[in-house]
Order: structure tokens, then C-alpha cells, then sequence
């Protein structure tokens, strides 16, 4: 609440020094804290509802199923056959939303540390909450770590959808987690994980690869446009247990009717083929 004056919000972070992004502030629709972190929603004037976590915007109305859509079917039109999938994280239920839109997928399993972040996102978030009501969706309270311990060999897809590498996102970007979630995979599976933008953290992007590629036989760096972001972009890191995995070639195309019929508004196959395009000065980093 500190950085909310004169009816404006301003995001300021250490991953991302010397820039902030503000919004302008028609209500506080939530302020408090979790046993984990700082859990605000807001209504502002032109993004819609925003939920922030620790002071980070972490999805806005206005464009958050561009960054829902990508990290979900981005893996999932990767695999030949995703019928059982993990989120970990994604407690505002915009993933589980776009994973249960897959006709591929029969069953979806969530875990979220954070109860508080479900319970608003439920009363304030309803456009991604409703992710929550699928007949697919198995939801547990739980930290990832510990659920993939016990679930070995079980998921064609694991996605991960956490905050940024700050607070208690930050086991998730290391290597031990890309280790756990490969024990958690059946043959052929593959992950997804956010993974910071190239323009803000370069170096955070190269070793959450790294950490992937050590684990996986194929890996590979995309990326998404979500404006209200740091620097309006967005990337994933998706490792394959296929050696000769091509994630820039979809394995499962839609139509134009499909497409509609599962409203998807970003994700298509010619963008989930460009995602992986990557600037010069990043392809050569990240080769």
C-alpha cells in the first residue's frame, strides 16, 4: 500500500532496477497477507481486475490469456498425447482454465501453496478462477516439492506457473526442481516453466535453461507479448524427454473453428511456431 498515491499503483522490483510500471486505482478490492506473501487485487481504470503478489503484478484483465494460453499450449501441442497433466502453482486458475480447454486432456492436477491466492482469485478473479470448476481439475493446497516426491513417472505435461524468483518462487527456478519434475514425468513427457524475459534478465533466462537442458535432452527458450509485464514480454523454458524433440513444429493443430470454440485469443499454431524465433543477440547467448 505504500506505493499506492493519488489513486495510482506503482510496480517496482530488484529484478528489474531503475523502471516501474504504474495503474490508476478505482478500488482496492483485496489486501492482506497470506501465510506466504502479500496478496492485493485491484480495480483500475484501464487494465481491468489486477492481483498482485508482494508488490509484482502478476495477471491483468486486460492480457492475461496471453500469458495463460502460451504456457499452457505451448507444452500441451508439443506432446503427441497430454492426457494427464500438473500445474504447480497457478493459483489465480488461469492455467488450469486453457490446460482444460485441450481435447487431448482427460485429467488435470493442481497444486498451489497458497490457499489465500485461491480464495481471491475464487471471489475476485472469476474470469480465471473458473479454471477451478473443471470436472478434470483435482486441486490440492500443498507445496510442489513435496507432491512431486511421492508422484513418480505419472504426468505427460507438467506446467509451472509461478511468480517471479523472489520470496517462495525462487526453489522453482533451480536445477533440483527440473530433476524432481523429470522423476515426475511418464516417457515422452515434458515441462514448462515461466521464465523471465530476455530484456529485463538475460541471465536469469540463460540459467533457468541451463538448469533445464541438464535435465532434459531437449530444451528450448519461447516467448510471449504480455504488455502489463516487465519490458511487455514474457518467456518459458519447455525441456522434452524426447531427444529429438521439435518444439517449434506443434505435434496438434486446431482449425479456425477450433480455435473459436476453445476462445483461444493469442495462442495459434503459427505463433506458437514464431515463439521460438528468438532475437540474434538471445539466440546466440542461449545457444
Amino acid at each position: 500500500m505504500d506505493s499506492l498515491k493519488k489513486n495510482w499503483f506503482t510496480e517496482a522490483c530488484e529484478l528489474w532496477p531503475g523502471g516501474t510500471f504504474s495503474f490508476e486505482v478505482k478500488e482496492v478490492l483485496c489486501d492482506e497477507k497470506s501465510e506466504y506473501q502479500h496478496v492485493q487485487v485491484f480495480d483500475t481504470t484501464s487494465l481491468g481486475k489486477v492481483l498482485v503478489l508482494d508488490g509484482i503484478i502478476q495477471c491483468t484483465e486486460k492480457d492475461e490469456f496471453s500469458y495463460q494460453e502460451m504456457i499452457s499450449f505451448l507444452p500441451l501441442c508439443c506432446h503427441k498425447n497430454p492426457e494427464k497433466v500438473l500445474i504447480v502453482g497457478g493459483g489465480d486458475g488461469g492455467v488450469a482454465r486453457e490446460v482444460a480447454k485441450h481435447p487431448k486432456v482427460k485429467q488435470i492436477v493442481q497444486v498451489e501453496i497458497d490457499a489465500k491466492v485461491i480464495e481471491v482469485s475464487k471471489k475476485h478473479l472469476p474470469f480465471m478462477a473458473v479454471g477451478f470448476d473443471s470436472p478434470k481439475l483435482t486441486l490440492h493446497v500443498g507445496d510442489g516439492f513435496d507432491f512431486m516426491k511421492h508422484h513418480s513417472a505419472e504426468f505427460d505435461v507438467i506446467i509451472t506457473d509461478s511468480s517471479d524468483p523472489v520470496g517462495p518462487a525462487v526453489t522453482l527456478f533451480q536445477e533440483n526442481y527440473f530433476s524432481l519434475m523429470k522423476s515426475a514425468l511418464r516417457e515422452g513427457g515434458i515441462v514448462c516453466s515461466q521464465a523471465g524475459t530476455i530484456w529485463n534478465d538475460l541471465q536469469l533466462v540463460r540459467s533457468t535453461l541451463s538448469h533445464c537442458r541438464k535435465q532434459f535432452p531437449s530444451a528450448a527458450y519461447a516467448y510471449a507479448s504480455v504488455p502489463t509485464y516487465p519490458s511487455g514480454q514474457i518467456g518459458f523454458v519447455i525441456g522434452s524427454l524426447t531427444p529429438d524433440a521439435r518444439f517449434d513444429v506443434p505435434t496438434i493443430t486446431f482449425t479456425k473453428d477450433e480455435e473459436a470454440a476453445m476462445k483461444l485469443r493469442y495462442y495459434n499454431s503459427e505463433v506458437h511456431k514464431a515463439a521460438f524465433v528468438l532475437p540474434t543477440f538471445v539466440k546466440y547467448q542461449l545457444a
